[in-house]
């Protein structure tokens, strides 16, 4: 079967073409978003705000580079993770009348990434994933990935986005016009439209920014306040860590949940650069989400994950070279040394990021499908497919009051949609019986009793 993509994982690429390529990635990832929701949360000044958001980027930077090169070695993109934020404001909170909040924060993201490290050296996860995570389960995982983003997509970025929602719809459609429209050029010109195909993400979000210009709703007067340069924080000096029992337990909880979700982007990823995942695969990826997230923490910042967008981009695009994610890596490493850099990733409309964001979406779950298609469909297959699909939309949708008012550990355990979906479609292939275990049950119950009257 011929491959796909344009270009593959361990292909060649020049320093140039690597550093436009993967500014889309960066592009299209909103890492600023986690920290700047977490600033909002727990208080902090604009100046410390700003700081976080460095970090972030930093950390995302050397996560990505330290996944995608040394450890998996599979084109994976790091970033915050949105699950750890209702924990990381009820840490902040419950240890901040001693100054400690942060502190404690970073204490237990350190230990918990430990913790995820060992996991990995020991071949722990790998074996429970070989034992629970088949291909229906895994293709039920990458539909619902992209099924989880679609109304975050829409919602967050464009429906209930600041600004006229007139105006949000128009630039949502033009940015995702923009990109099915480089997509086409590239599938109808091959060879010269090759250049719109790998570049169509940054090209719609080009496009989608010029339409802001005109509709005079693209902001850039605090990027020209910002600092050209500017230091991120330094462990020891503009932060302490501190460590508390209860705050490491309610770490570690998060950090399983946050495996069960990333395990889902492994094998997104995976399917989209036609490689296996293999056992050391796993095993090295379950160390490089650790180092990832130690790295995080010495940092300042938060845990990070892997990034399911980014697997769209690849089916889009088709490159899926890791020097691209390098220097996606490297990008991110130097918005983190840049107030003016990181302003002006972040002063992209919202409305703009959403109509891309959409389609990569999309593709995702387009990419499950495709992993189901391989697998014959029974009742058992139904149920396996549907209820993780169903909870997937009734946790997205869910008025988010509710989930508050749960005991904190069901909230954990529901903040992410995904991981809870993920959990189900697990309990639910090891639960229901196969079609086939019982046809065969019946054939052996028929022969029995042929000997029995014979």
């Amino acid at each position: 079967m011929a491959s796909k993509l344009t270009v593959g994982p361990n292909d060649d690429l020049s320093m140039g073409q690597s550093a436009l390529l993967g500014i889309q990635h960066v592009l299209a990832m909103d890492v600023y978003v986690v920290p700047f929701i977490i600033a909002s949360i727990i208080g902090l000044t604009t100046k410390e705000a700003s700081l976080l958001i460095q970090s972030t980027f930093i950390a995302a930077g050397v996560a990505t580079i330290i996944q995608s090169y040394f450890c998996m070695k599979l084109p994976v993109a790091q970033g915050p993770s949105f699950i750890p934020i209702g924990a990381i404001a009820g840490i902040y909170f419950a240890n901040s009348q001693d100054g400690n909040g942060w502190g404690t924060v970073l204490g237990a993201g350190l230990v918990g990434a430990i913790l995820v490290v060992l996991l990995g050296m020991t071949g722990i996860f790998n074996r429970l994933i070989q034992m629970f995570v088949p291909q229906l389960v895994g293709g039920t995982i990458i539909f619902i990935i992209g099924l989880s983003l679609m109304p975050v997509a829409l919602n967050d970025n464009v429906f209930q986005a600041s600004g006229n929602l007139s105006q949000n719809i128009l630039l949502a459609a033009i940015s995702a016009g923009s990109l099915v429209f480089f997509a086409i050029i590239g599938a109808r010109f091959p060879n010269k439209g090759r250049i719109f195909k790998i570049s169509s993400v940054i090209l719609a979000l080009i496009i989608g920014c010029i339409s802001a210009k005109f509709m005079g709703i693209l902001d850039f007067s605090q990027v020209s306040n910002a600092q050209l340069f500017s230091l991120p924080q330094l462990p020891f000096v503009d932060f302490n860590f501190s460590f508390d029992l209860s705050s490491i337990l309610t770490m570690v909880i998060i950090y399983i949940v946050l495996m069960a979700e990333t395990t889902g982007t492994w094998f997104a990823v995976s399917h989209v650069v036609e490689q296996p995942l293999t056992d050391e695969n796993i095993n090295r990826g379950v160390i490089g989400e650790g180092i990832g997230c130690l790295v995080s923490a010495l940092f300042g910042a938060t845990p990070v994950t892997g990034y399911s967008t980014n697997a769209g981009i690849i089916s889009i695009t088709g490159v899926a070279s890791k020097k691209v994610f390098v220097a996606a890596g490297a990008w991110f490493i130097v918005f983190g040394f840049s107030s003016k850099l990181s302003t002006l990733i972040s002063s992209i409309p919202a409305p703009v990021i959403g109509g891309v964001f959409v389609i990569v979406c999309g593709i995702i779950s387009i990419s499950g499908l495709k992993v189901l298609k391989e697998v014959e469909i029974g009742e058992k297959e139904m149920y396996v497919i549907a209820i993780p699909m169903i909870m997937t939309l009734a946790l997205t949708l869910i008025p988010k009051e509710f989930i508050q008012a749960l005991p904190e550990f069901l909230q954990y355990f529901l903040s992410s949609s995904v991981a809870t979906a993920s959990i189900a479609a697990i309990f639910l292939n090891k639960m229901i019986p196969s079609d086939k275990q019982e046809i065969k049950v019946e054939s052996v119950t028929v022969s029995d009793a042929s000997e029995v009257l014979g």
